[in-house]
């Protein structure tokens, strides 16, 4: 059975959403980062860096990264459609969204809000007017977006219709099931993150 290592509200939401979207079994391994546990022996053995998420596979292989993660669990179920199957174009646009979201987006958490805002203008132009960032079907591109806007806008608070499209976007994702589910999860465990 799949493990997935994580810790309430980090960058480890968005592998956690992303099972439970395609509703496969798994065990939940909290990680409690407050507490230091990242930094124990058997956590380093998996993830040498201390960081979460981490999923172990059925035959033990640990994946790190979010992006890589979302990218094993949308081809190793590629029934759930969290990526279109056989289409390079459309993979290629998934992954340059999320190397975006990755290398652009994540640094921008440390600016000052206003320049934060700016960056996050960007993805707002990239979104458009469309409902997913894919075009017309939800992806692993939407909950890794998902996952990083509402952080910002929970943690840094920038001014209600600054990025109205983003704000859409993420009011479409919070309506899923599948992320109900992950939140009340993660509340249950309690959420213990620096700012």
């Amino acid at each position: 059975m799949l493990k997935l290592y994580f810790s309430p509200g980090s960058s480890s939401l968005a592998p956690h959403i992303a099972l439970l979207e395609i509703g496969v079994p798994f065990t939940p391994c909290p990680i409690a980062l407050h507490r230091g546990e990242q930094h124990e022996a058997g956590f380093r053995a998996l993830n040498p860096a201390a960081q979460v998420p981490v999923l172990v596979t059925e035959d033990g292989t640990p994946i790190t990264e979010v992006l890589a993660i979302l990218f094993y669990l949308a081809r190793r179920f590629p029934e759930a459609g969290l990526l279109p199957a056989a289409d390079p174009e459309t993979e290629a646009r998934a992954l340059a969204w999320m190397s975006f979201i990755a290398a652009f987006l994540q640094p921008a958490r440390t600016l000052p809000l206003e320049r934060a805002i700016r960056a996050w203008g960007v993805a707002e132009t990239r979104l458009g007017k469309a409902q997913w960032a894919l075009g017309g079907r939800y992806s692993i591109v939407d909950i890794h977006l998902f996952r990083l806007f509402w952080r910002f806008r929970t943690s840094r608070e920038p001014p209600a219709g600054c990025l109205p499209g983003l704000e859409a976007h993420e009011a479409r994702v919070m309506a899923r099931p599948a992320v109900a589910r992950a939140f009340a999860a993660e509340a249950a465990i309690g959420y213990y993150l620096p700012p």
